[in-house]
């Protein structure tokens, strides 16, 4: 335990809070410092943290979180993950070597690093973007090698409790990554080939040697608590056997609890159950307090909370993955029986961090009353939290009036009319098997060959083209009704001709119409679906300052109408090659909205796979060869354990297939998937039965394309060769290696070339580029290939109506 006189923890307490902003201060603050660093420097980026951080903490202690240190002191400019890499002092050495210095991240010296680090510089490569979990937040992937020097950082988390304290007067809990989980999420600086595996555990004593600094100067600071979050105890998959994974946990706990002076550690454990291994392996330690999910995770058994003794044991019985409000009931009832279990203290939290919901629904003026009601964002979370403590802490009589109000909620939504609609169940439960099943994979390809007449190492990109500022303040304009249909239109039909002129320029073989008329990827889609609805002010942030505003699927989905059709049609009737329909797959669609809670996933999944292969048909009859239904969230929903996975890997395979089981032998059906580990995926990839499947691999280090060539995938593949979620442009040699090792490892008949992703977020010059490099990158390796094999590829050269500015490009 603690040698500091140490207050307890309080009763109501959450593990984190939404960190954009309101109104996405913090993004509007560092993009304009991006674009503009003389104009907007990087104290202005510093100003804007410091402000929110005040007025994060003002509002929840006016929300009932009013005991020091129930509220966690955060302030990411960018990453959790990545500030805490920061306060070890990780900085990878191509960094560097390119003038970057370790730096806390609350300084200027490192907002500039975060932002080299997290965006490249024209010198150097970004670090890894990945999902967190089985979210879809992400964070920037540690690199540590064995001789990645380290050193304590803790300015920034000293200087965040101070400031807020001073301008508050309340005392927060500092929050880190844990030392174990940090490990598990890094990869080294150098991947070592394939007869040295790194051990991500290697470095345990160096790591914990910094965060005993850490520790001992937030002591210093007067810092009581500090909170340690360890969620990769709840997951599977790790590269290191389980018994190493727990062996770890009691070396660092047992460490870091064993100093002279040091704060309470609060260690959370959220995104599922951790085990009654982990939770007795902690409770081993003098560990001050455990934290655990009991959203998606159960009560601890009974031989670890004996073995936890008095220490407090919060429970997390409030969801900070949904926006559904708490079954209050269902909370009271868990919350009795950990307690009934448990020897000491239990207060009430969140299983999660809440920085996966919005803020505030009493903002959305304009959402349907009955579904607001349905609804909790950060805020209500909060006061569920506070209300249910109270009810521990008093009886549950003191909030009696609150549980009949909930029920009465929840009985209300039951019965709501859009919720269960007989046309859509009878559909649903009338699905054969047969229909999610096309004709084999080699009749496709030959009838897809023989329409398409194709190149081979095909270029295209995934979807959007740059949303310029124009294009959204038109679509704002239409939607607040200062821009008639007509205009709009044409407006859009513009967008979309400037799209297809530009691809035909650069010389690109399958054209998209760039999606202009496209807010987001799914919402586009959920304003066109009954079912669901969508908010003003529901952001949350996705990573570094991209921010989205998922859907809430309330009810049974159907589509009343065509969706993307007309502008498909469109831009084919401007160009002489293919087009495709770009739709997004069922999975993604739930991934990155918020689900309801009373119908089993997989049902919801095939109504929405239902409303998609409707449009696909029209899409067919419209003339559309290629479409492309992408599910980039396909990994990320991934359950976190081994034995949830089967089951969950069945009903989103057969969702895409009944998406697509109706297309026509000869319509090419290409899906897109990204940042994720899809090694360990790669059977349901194949099983989507997709004929060409693009994945993001260039910042992962194209990592992808060995496994891939180790799996002996049998379809086409686009491995990304052009990293878009940093403004950095590829050299044209560092295309060309990637399209060289694509070809070499897996098959220029089966490789095609394009970005990792769509080019929503960047702008139009560095685009223009990018393409202008992929493309000729691909004209080159296609030459190359001519010449080697000549007779067995005959004819083989730049695509047709390849751009002469393809080939200048070349020599970049």
């Amino acid at each position: 335990m603690s040698v500091l006189n140490t207050a307890p923890l309080p009763s109501a307490t959450i593990l984190g809070y939404p960190r954009i902003g309101p109104d996405r201060e913090l993004k509007r603050a560092l993009e304009s410092y991006w674009q503009d660093s003389v104009q907007h420097p990087a104290t202005t980026v510093l100003d804007t943290l410091a402000r929110l951080r005040e007025r994060t903490t003002v509002r929840l202690k006016d929300l009932g979180l009013d005991a020091d240190h129930a509220i966690p002191s955060e302030g990411s400019a960018v990453d959790h993950v990545l500030d805490t890499a920061l306060a070890l002092g990780a900085v990878p050495a191509r960094f560097r070597a390119d003038g970057f210095s370790p730096a806390a991240p609350d300084t200027v010296r490192g907002i500039e690093l975060i932002t080299a680090l997290s965006r490249g510089t024209d010198e150097v490569e970004p670090l890894e973007l990945t999902k967190w979990f089985d979210t879809n937040y992400h964070y920037y992937v540690p690199e540590l090698d064995p001789d990645t020097p380290l050193h304590a950082h803790p300015e920034s988390l000293v200087s965040r409790y101070r400031d807020t304290l001073r301008r508050t007067g309340v005392r927060t809990r500092p929050v880190l990554v844990g030392p174990v989980t940090l490990l598990l999420l890094s990869r080294p600086e150098t991947p070592a080939d394939d007869a040295a595996p790194v051990d991500p555990l290697a470095r345990l004593d160096d790591v914990l040697a910094q965060y005993v600094a850490i520790l001992s100067s937030l002591a210093a600071a007067g810092v009581e608590w500090v909170q340690l979050d360890e969620p990769a105890l709840a997951a599977d998959g790790w590269s290191v056997p389980r018994s190493r994974i727990i062996s770890a946990v009691t070396t660092a706990y047992t460490r870091l609890t064993s100093l002279a002076d040091h704060p309470a550690v609060l260690v959370t454990v959220g995104y599922g159950d951790a085990g009654e291994d982990a939770h007795l392996a902690l409770a081993r330690t003098a560990v001050d307090a455990l934290a655990v999910d009991l959203d998606r995770g159960d009560v601890p058994g009974g031989a670890a909370l004996e073995a936890w003794g008095e220490r407090p044991v919060v429970g997390g019985v409030v969801g900070g993955r949904t926006v559904w409000r708490t079954d209050l009931a269902r909370a009271k009832n868990t919350l009795d029986r950990l307690r009934a279990a448990a020897h000491g203290p239990v207060p009430v939290g969140t299983a999660t961090p809440l920085l996966h919901v919005p803020h505030d629904v009493t903002r959305e003026t304009e959402l349907d009353p009955d579904v607001r009601s349905w609804v909790a964002f950060a805020d209500q979370k909060v006061t569920e939290v506070v209300e249910l403590a109270r009810g521990v802490e008093q009886g549950w009589e003191a909030i009696a009036g609150t549980l009949a109000r909930d029920a009465e909620i929840r009985a209300g939504r039951a019965a709501h009319p859009a919720t269960h609609r007989a046309a859509v169940r009878e559909r649903t439960a009338a699905v054969r098997s047969e229909d999610r099943v096309r004709a084999s994979a080699a009749e496709r390809r030959t009838a897809q060959h023989e329409r398409l007449q194709l190149p081979p190492l095909p270029t295209t990109t995934i979807g959007s083209f740059p949303q310029t500022a124009e294009i959204r303040a038109t679509r704002a304009a239409h939607r607040a009704g200062r821009l008639d249909g007509a205009a709009y239109w044409e407006a859009i039909r513009s967008e979309i001709a400037r799209t297809v002129r530009a691809q035909e320029e650069l010389g690109l073989d399958v054209l998209v119409h760039g999606e202009p008329e496209r807010n987001d990827m799914v919402q586009y889609f959920a304003e066109a679906l009954d079912g669901f609805v969508t908010t003003r002010h529901g952001w949350v942030q996705s990573y570094g300052s991209r921010c989205t505003r998922p859907s809430i699927l309330f009810g049974d989905v159907s589509r009343p109408a065509p969706i993307t059709v007309d502008w498909t049609r469109y831009a084919a009737s401007l160009t002489e090659r293919p087009v495709k329909g770009m739709l997004t797959g069922p999975v993604t669609i739930l991934a990155w909205s918020f689900v309801r809670d009373d119908v089993p996933a997989a049902e919801v999944a095939d109504q929405v796979a239902l409303a998609l292969r409707d449009e696909v048909a029209d899409l067919e009859e419209a003339g559309t060869a290629v479409i492309q239904v992408d599910e980039p969230a396909l990994r990320e929903l991934l359950p976190l354990r081994d034995a949830d996975r089967p089951d969950y890997l069945r009903w989103s395979v057969d969702a895409f297939r009944l998406a697509t089981g109706g297309a026509a032998t000869g319509t090419q059906v290409h899906t897109h998937l990204c940042y994720s580990e899809f090694e360990t995926v790669l059977d349901a990839i194949d099983a989507l039965d997709a004929d060409v499947t693009t994945l993001e691999a260039s910042r992962s280090g194209s990592g992808i394309v060995a496994g891939l060539a180790a799996a002996d995938f049998p379809r086409d593949v686009g491995p990304g060769v052009w990293d878009i979620h940093s403004p950095r442009v590829p050299t044209f040699q560092e295309v060309v290696r990637r399209v060289r090792r694509a070809a070499a490892a897996l098959g220029p008949d089966r490789v095609w070339v394009n970005p990792d992703c769509g080019l929503k977020t960047r702008g139009w010059p560095e685009t223009e580029a990018a393409l202008d490099r992929l493309v000729a990158a691909a004209v080159t390796v296609r030459a190359e290939l001519a010449r080697e094999d000549d007779a067995a590829r005959p004819g083989v050269s730049a695509a047709p109506g390849t751009a002469p500015r393809a080939v200048v490009g070349a020599v970049r």
